[in-house]
């Protein structure tokens, strides 16, 4: 598992004083406003945060240290990271980046369809793309009633089909 994870991009500058706009790469803009400290570019060079805001679903970041338009126009497409020991996930939610990779197994007969290739956040309840040896893909809701397991640690996650729901696919 990456200790530092992808979490926005600085696409642009805000205002006079040294402001960047983010876009966000996590589920809520809000959460990328919860960090004092993130991390810039492939290095993960720290910087603090002095400020954040949402702007619909960008944030407007001030960091330490980039206090001019041209300090903040240096920044323009680098990747901001967060380091994952400084989040405490609730008990079965999981980073996306942990998920892709993984090996999608049959719970009862171990029958293994493929890796989860993407996790498709479609607003009701997030779907898994599955693609077997041969790239071909089946999608799975990832809902309590398919989802058994999920172990990171392991590289796997075990799933019950619905009736029919492969058929499909």
């Amino acid at each position: 598992m990456k200790q530092y994870l992808e979490i926005g991009e600085i696409v642009n500058v805000h205002g006079l004083r040294g402001e960047v706009k983010v876009v966000p790469w996590c589920d809520d803009p809000a959460f990328f406003c919860t960090f004092e400290t993130l991390y810039l570019g492939a290095a993960h060079r720290p910087v603090t945060v002095t400020g954040a805001r949402l702007q619909k679903q960008n944030v407007l970041l001030s960091l330490a240290g980039v206090e001019s338009i041209e300090a903040a126009e240096k920044l323009r497409g680098e990747v901001l990271y967060m380091d994952r020991d400084e989040v405490e996930l609730e008990e079965g939610v999981y980073f996306i980046q942990d998920l892709i990779g993984l090996d999608v197994l049959d719970a009862d007969t171990g029958k293994l369809y493929g890796t989860l290739t993407d996790v498709l956040q479609t607003g009701a309840n997030d779907v898994y793309e599955v693609k077997d040896a041969e790239g071909k893909a089946i999608y799975l809701p990832a809902i309590p009633d398919v989802i058994v397991e999920t172990d990171i640690e392991g590289g796997r996650m075990q799933i019950r089909p619905l009736e029919g729901l492969l058929d499909a696919n």
